[in-house]
């Protein structure tokens, strides 16, 4: 591979614009291609980012022998086919999330990139912030005491169209993998995986969650209470709750640069990180780093993780009766 990281951008929503634009903020990475089921689409989107190759296929991405890594950002329910198809031919992939549909999709590309030695990483970019991993540290430490709640919720109001990604079930929609995943994700960071946990949820006309609620449970006796939501504005803020103190963080809490240390009796106390755009470009720099290191999987966003995340919204759909047709026989 060369010391310049190539990428391929597979997809061309809102996300993959952001992501390129984001790359651009790095000297060392570049956008080599794009890809889309439209090849008029993918040609504006290599005019407006100055792309050098636009192909009419993902496939074609994969194939094209200057890509060094693939970033997948079509809907959830391509992402096992497309990067399944970037692993077989042993190419690197940085995976949107909702990583899968579901655990068992997780699980085979999981041990595909194992088998193949091939790097794999779920795009859960709020792992690889600067602040993020300063909260986590904060949190081992034990300075803020045994935890025992952690609080977060991320939504927005979606307009309606059952045939969108965010509301279709043939494309995995629904507010838990698009936003819920966030507040989960959030939780397991902090707390790991949980002992239990008791979902509910309001329905869009399509039979996907419009809004939902999950509480979780651990075996040390803490608890998290996770909110996602298409069909309310929420501050989309996060706290962290120790025996000892208590953490707030700022509107939108994944990609934040702040937050706020709370303890008995003393004053706030306000931790600020500067970051390099809104913050991709940690998840792209955390690519680079695994690459050079010849490492299959990242240590900040591990393979455990990001399969742990799914079991638990895969356990959520069930719950409150949610399911793709890429569910078939996973129970």
């Amino acid at each position: 591979m060369s010391r310049r990281i190539r990428w391929g951008v597979v997809a061309t929503g809102n996300i993959a614009g952001v992501f390129t634009r984001e790359l651009g903020l790095l000297p060392d990475h570049e956008v080599v291609a794009v890809g889309s089921r439209s090849k008029r689409r993918a040609e504006r989107f290599a005019l407006h980012w100055n792309v050098p190759n636009a192909y009419g296929s993902y496939q074609e991405v994969v194939d094209d022998p200057d890509v060094d890594v693939v970033y997948v950002a079509t809907p959830h329910s391509d992402h096992l086919e497309t990067t399944r198809y970037a692993l077989e031919r042993s190419k690197p992939v940085l995976c949107e999330k909702a990583f899968t549909v579901n655990a068992k999709e997780a699980k085979e590309l999981i041990d595909l990139a194992r088998s193949n030695n091939t790097f794999l990483m779920e795009a859960m970019w709020m792992r690889c912030n600067p602040l993020h991993l300063r909260l986590k540290d904060l949190v081992n430490s034990g300075d803020l005491g045994e935890p025992r709640q952690v609080k977060a919720e991320l939504g927005f109001v979606a307009e309606y169209d059952p045939k969108g990604r965010l509301f279709a079930p043939d494309l995995a929609g629904g507010a838990l993998l698009d936003v819920g995943v966030y507040p989960i994700a959030f939780a397991h960071h902090l707390l790991g995986a949980p002992q239990t946990v008791h979902a509910t949820a309001a329905k869009a006309p399509t039979g996907v969650d419009a809004s939902v609620g999950v509480l979780l449970g651990y075996e040390s006796g803490a608890v998290a209470t996770c909110v996602g939501s298409l069909d309310a504005t929420l501050p989309g803020q996060a706290t962290f709750a120790g025996t000892e103190g208590w953490v707030e963080l700022d509107r939108s809490f994944h990609d934040t640069n702040r937050f706020v240390v709370h303890r008995p009796g003393k004053d706030p106390e306000p931790v600020t990180v500067e970051l390099l755009g809104v913050g991709y470009t940690y998840e792209a720099l955390e690519v680079a780093r695994c690459l050079a290191a010849g490492l299959v999987e990242s240590p900040l966003v591990t393979h455990a993780d990001t399969l742990a995340v799914m079991e638990v919204l895969d356990t959520v759909r069930d719950q409150i009766g949610v399911r793709y047709p890429n569910d078939e026989d996973v129970r």
